[in-house]
């Protein structure tokens, strides 16, 4: 059994209130990159749709950015690693892993000649590092500072010449190699969010919180005056970009604007207005060829109009998607399942459970369910059924409303799954067992049916056809029982690293898939535990991806989708990676219309 990528569905970037975003290109200007969780995304700057994801990292990618050769991509995380891995093949080969420093990696720079890197950001004794991208021997020492270091560039033309802006509201200049402390320099009145030379290395400019942009000669470090005056923005400034033949740069800032510059003069020669909304701040900006980019506090990527600059050209929202419009979750969305009247059902950390139709795609107060204390997951049943496992209740829904709650349990549900029939209902907990009841009604009787999984359960699923149910638990298992021989265990299925957190099956009950913590994804053969396929580099930790469905007017090609990453996040969108591999068997399938189902806005 084999499997190929098909397409990913690529997320947008991971932001912060208040944090600049490094938004950076390819050599060749034909992608351009940013970061997400413990991934980095690579987009075509021409088609977005059209995208690759590195999921190596260990921990949250905080910085990625191309060599100047365009062969490597240098990304460095939260605790401090910087990883060097490969651009030309599919794989991304790992060609060097350093640890310059230990903390956050907060920006990155090369030299033009794609052999020394500069690292900087909140080490804990030291804020920045510089060496040989090959051996990581040191070539200079990155010092001057009192606070963390936000941002750090090199001079693209001999002789180097390398600054860094921090939080301690100073630039530092650096001659080299190896490079040396020249000066300092306190203009700024608050934060150095960013620093960047010119591709010319003629000039280099600084931009803080105290929204002014600073410029200074590329080579001696005299400063050359200020954009815009005593002010360049109202707020602060958080990214700067400079344009292909150094004459122009373009400013993204606070104030929920985007300025391009004419370098000469020092004035704005246009202010792109990107809303009113705070989650329209600009904290990232990119100018790649003939393309002007921003990245919104929401997330969204705007394609700036010199020619309009009150409308963008292009909004990305959220990848690739049908989008749902109206107030949707105001927190993280915890589960989610479609029913057959082809209506989303999402839980939340917003104490709720949502129903949305796709058909429609747009929110309705009226189709809110107010939960009486946060729920943990929702499945689904015939008849417009639902079942949501809260904190200590277990709570039945019929037809959007509330009609019977399970208390005093005795134990702590994680996990819940109806039964294609809809008479019965498995609920997993945190006790390592699966308890049964039956839907009589519209209340839910315990069956005193107790199964045992190897460890807290995790995610549970019965198959479509309701032969079989799927339990995964925190002791990286999954456990196959056989419903009609009175739910006795057909086979346990080994092979993940760290805690599963999803299980889907597929239309013809022969297949299913789980997706762990441990950035894989295994498609199982139910009768075979030993014949898997071994899906590597997909995060699964942000929710747990729903049980695919088949759609009525899908038209099944052949290929199985696994879904390999969502992410709910507050102000943000849902967003979805997959995979597809080659078909198993007859028709191991999961439905694309799903795949769109789950971008889901949480605002």
């Amino acid at each position: 059994m084999s499997y190929e990528l098909k397409h990913v569905f690529a997320s947008l970037p991971q932001m912060e209130r208040g944090v600049a975003k490094v938004l950076a290109g390819d050599p060749k200007g034909n992608n351009f990159l940013y970061t997400n969780g413990k991934s980095v995304i690579i987009r075509n700057i021409n088609n977005p749709a059209i995208a690759d994801v590195y999921t190596e990292h260990p921990h949250q990618v905080i910085v990625a950015k191309y060599a100047p050769s365009g062969f490597y991509i240098a990304s460095g995380d939260v605790s401090g690693k910087i990883r060097i891995w490969d651009t030309t093949q599919k794989e991304h080969l790992l060609k060097y892993e350093y640890q310059p420093f230990g903390g956050k990696i907060k920006d990155i720079a090369w030299t033009e000649d794609s052999k020394r890197i500069a690292v900087v950001g909140e080490g804990r004794e030291k804020y920045g590092a510089v060496f040989l991208w090959d051996s990581g021997s040191s070539v200079g020492e990155i010092v001057g500072h009192s606070k963390v270091v936000n941002s750090v560039d090199i001079k693209q033309t001999r002789p180097y010449r390398l600054i860094t802006g921090s939080d301690d509201n100073c630039t530092a200049f650096y001659e080299g190699p190896p490079f040396k402390f020249k000066c300092t320099f306190s203009e700024h009145g608050r934060f150095v969010n960013c620093v960047r030379y010119s591709p010319d290395g003629s000039r280099y400019v600084s931009a803080g919180a105290d929204g002014q942009i600073f410029m200074y000669d590329g080579k001696t470090a005299e400063k050359l005056g200020a954009l815009g005056g005593a002010k360049a923005h109202e707020g602060g400034i958080y990214a700067v970009s400079w344009s292909p033949d150094s004459t122009q740069l373009i400013s993204a800032s606070g104030d929920k604007t985007v300025k391009l510059w004419d370098v000469a003069s020092g004035t704005a020669v246009t202010t792109f207005s990107l809303g009113s909304d705070v989650l329209d701040q600009q904290l990232g900006c990119l100018w790649q060829r003939d393309h002007l980019l921003s990245i919104s506090l929401s997330g969204f990527i705007n394609y700036l109009d010199k020619n309009n600059p009150s409308r963008p050209l292009r909004i990305i929202k959220t990848g690739e998607n049908e989008g749902i419009t109206g107030k949707g979750h105001s927190n993280m969305v915890a589960k989610m399942a479609v029913d057959e009247s082809h209506r989303l059902v999402t839980c939340s950390m917003d104490d709720s459970v949502r129903y949305t139709d796709l058909s429609k795609k747009e929110y309705s107060a009226s189709d809110l369910v107010k939960m009486d204390v946060q729920p943990k997951a929702v499945s689904v049943g015939p008849g417009g059924l639902a079942v949501a496992v809260c904190i200590g209740q277990v709570v039945l829904l019929r037809d959007k409303r509330k009609v019977f709650t399970l208390e005093n349990l005795g134990y702590e549900p994680e996990a819940v799954s109806v039964h294609a029939g809809g008479v019965t209902v498995a609920v997993g907990g945190a006790d390592g067992k699966v308890r049964l009841y039956s839907i009589q009604g519209n209340t839910l009787k315990d069956d005193g049916k107790v199964l045992e999984a190897k460890g807290p359960v995790t995610d549970m699923a019965f198959s479509k056809d309701g032969a079989f149910l799927a339990v995964s638990d925190e002791k990286k298992v999954v456990t196959i029982f056989t419903v009609a021989d009175g739910y006795a265990v057909k086979n346990d299925f080994y092979g993940h690293h760290a805690k599963i957190v999803c299980l889907a099956w597929s239309p013809d009950n022969s297949h299913f898939a789980s997706g762990g913590m441990d950035m894989l994804v295994f498609v199982w053969n139910v009768n075979d535990p030993e014949k898997r396929i071994k899906i590597p580099g997909h995060v699964c930790t942000a929710v747990d991806v729903p049980g695919l469905y088949q759609g009525e007017s899908f038209s099944w090609s052949g290929h199985v989708v696994v879904p390999a990453m969502v992410k709910a996040c507050y102000g943000q969108s849902v967003r979805t990676e997959c995979a597809m591999g080659r078909e198993l068997g007859q028709s191991m399938l999961w439905a694309e219309r799903q795949i769109r189902a789950c971008h889901v806005r949480s605002v």
